[in-house]
């Protein structure tokens, strides 16, 4: 399907590895000219080296170190986008992290501002920053990444959960707002997809259990997870594929909308 995005100009944030990543290639393969970021440096170099591998033209892959959690460094990635490229047209926003978890009894202010601060924060800055250059352009797709959390919480995780049930509502929230001006915005909400996050967690409750990743991770298929029916972790290409979908012009009549790309772990048909 072609997505006719070619010259479009994308803003990928979380994109030094997993699903950030994978949505930049796909981007890039389309035509794209795509900004990477992330907090991290040597790790988004190697990211855009690899994107441009997928490009159509290499100079039309960027990658731009920033701190979301800092509002002087999203101001300055937003200027550098419109001044290297005029501005950006489509804005995937991944960056986010697990953040603070435990008995919710046990976490402090701390913790939970941490984890808004990265987790719903983080999307309110990118999306100030970037709708009005969509305005400007006439023309915008925003997905924000929230999680089966935000439907399905668990109850370790009481911040992140918080968080990202909040992103379901700014997307809609947004989406109400600013159709208007030809921006259409939305959200996705992945379940145990492989990705370094996923990994790590994975790794964690192998040392705890005393087994393989590999056997933990299938007991955590069976006891934490068991409606994916799919019997497995989710890929970083399978959310990029629909994120992609959403950043084109081929989804010109959805907008507010919240895609489920969890393998049937959300239990319920309406949550």
């Amino acid at each position: 399907m072609d997505l006719k995005i070619a010259g479009r100009v994308a803003v990928v944030t979380g994109a030094d590895s997993g699903m950030g990543l994978a949505t930049a290639k796909v981007l890039a393969a389309e035509g794209a000219k795509v900004i990477l970021t992330d907090k991290t440096d040597a790790e988004l170099q190697a990211a855009a080296d690899q994107v441009r591998q997928q490009a159509q033209s290499a100079a039309d892959v960027v990658a731009i170190q920033a701190d979301l959690t800092r509002t002087e460094d999203v101001q300055a990635l937003a200027e550098q986008v419109k001044e290297t490229f005029g501005g950006a047209h489509i804005l995937a926003h991944y960056a986010g992290e697990r953040g603070a978890a435990g008995d919710f009894l046990k976490l402090t202010d701390e913790d939970w501002l941490d984890t808004l601060n990265v987790d719903l924060l983080g999307a309110v800055r990118v999306c100030r920053a970037f709708i009005p250059q969509m305005q400007e352009l006439g023309w915008g797709r925003v997905v924000l990444v929230s999680s089966e959390n935000a439907m399905q919480p668990y109850e370790e995780e009481s911040p992140y959960n918080a968080a990202k049930a909040a992103i379901v509502n700014l997307a809609k929230c947004l989406s109400r707002a600013y159709a208007h001006d030809g921006l259409l915005i939305n959200c996705v909400s992945p379940a145990f997809i492989k990705t370094p996050m996923t990994d790590t967690m994975m790794e964690q409750k192998a040392k705890e259990r005393g087994t393989s990743v590999d056997e933990t991770v299938q007991w955590f298929l069976e006891n934490k997870r068991p409606h994916i029916k799919v019997n497995r972790r989710g890929r970083a290409e399978e959310v990029a594929a629909v994120v992609a979908f959403l950043c084109s012009e081929q989804a010109s009549f959805v907008n507010g909308s919240n895609y489920r790309i969890d393998g049937g772990s959300v239990e319920t048909a309406f949550g």
